[in-house]
């Protein structure tokens, strides 16, 4: 792969790494628009520049690095909060499971059957990576918020992973996926909303004292 891909995919090894080491949501929710746009820049690296590559760039910037990022943003500031408080698991410890998952993505990438042109490439590492960091945030997170943005990292994962099959899936499989996400941010903001409405608090443990 050329040097822009593999510093590209490099960066959002990196960034992933400032996602489980904050607890600043606005910086979060900046870091994650951030990766969004420069995966945005992937497809026509790759595959060069073609109506299709330019269509599925553009949609993914606008979504990943634009629209959800706004609403995540507003999101914050209707309920009030700034910081994720009290994980499950300690950012330090989230930090070297994150260290101990990305290693064992290179591992097993690594072991793969791939193509000759995606040996030795930074995609299928970083996309396996990206995907066990944004499993790390939802399940270590407790505010609502923050398990939007462990979903949007974990689809991030995927998309890194989709590039390499851009050519090969019909382009309405690839919007589907993209359309599938932004439904799913619009019905975490519904269950943030009403979480935030009866408990004065977006930690979805207090899921547990909902009665019938």
């Amino acid at each position: 792969m050329n040097d822009p891909t593999t510093t590209i995919l490099f960066v959002v090894i990196l960034l992933n790494f400032f996602l489980l080491g904050t607890s600043r949501l606005g910086a979060c929710i900046r870091v994650v628009a951030a990766q969004g746009a420069l995966l945005s820049i992937l497809p026509p690296l790759v595959h060069g520049v073609s109506p299709h590559s330019l269509l599925l760039a553009a949609v993914a910037l606008a979504l990943k690095g634009g629209t959800i990022p706004w609403l995540l943003f507003r999101a914050i500031r209707q309920v009030k909060i700034r910081r994720e408080m009290e994980p499950r698991i300690g950012y330090i410890a989230t930090l070297l499971l994150g260290a101990l998952t990305t290693a064992g993505a290179f591992i097993f990438a690594e072991r793969l059957p791939l193509l000759p042109e995606h040996l030795h490439s930074l995609f299928i590492p970083a996309s396996l990576a990206t995907m066990a960091v944004g499993f790390l945030l939802l399940i270590t997170r407790r505010k609502a918020i923050t398990q939007v943005l462990g979903y949007l990292v974990f689809e991030n994962g995927i998309f890194i992973f989709g590039i390499l099959l851009a050519e090969a899936m019909p382009l309405m499989v690839e919007a589907g996926v993209l359309l599938d996400m932004l439904v799913a941010i619009f019905v975490m903001g519904i269950v943030m909303n009403h979480i935030n409405r009866e408990f004065s608090s977006l930690d979805t443990e207090n899921l547990c004292l909902l009665k019938e």
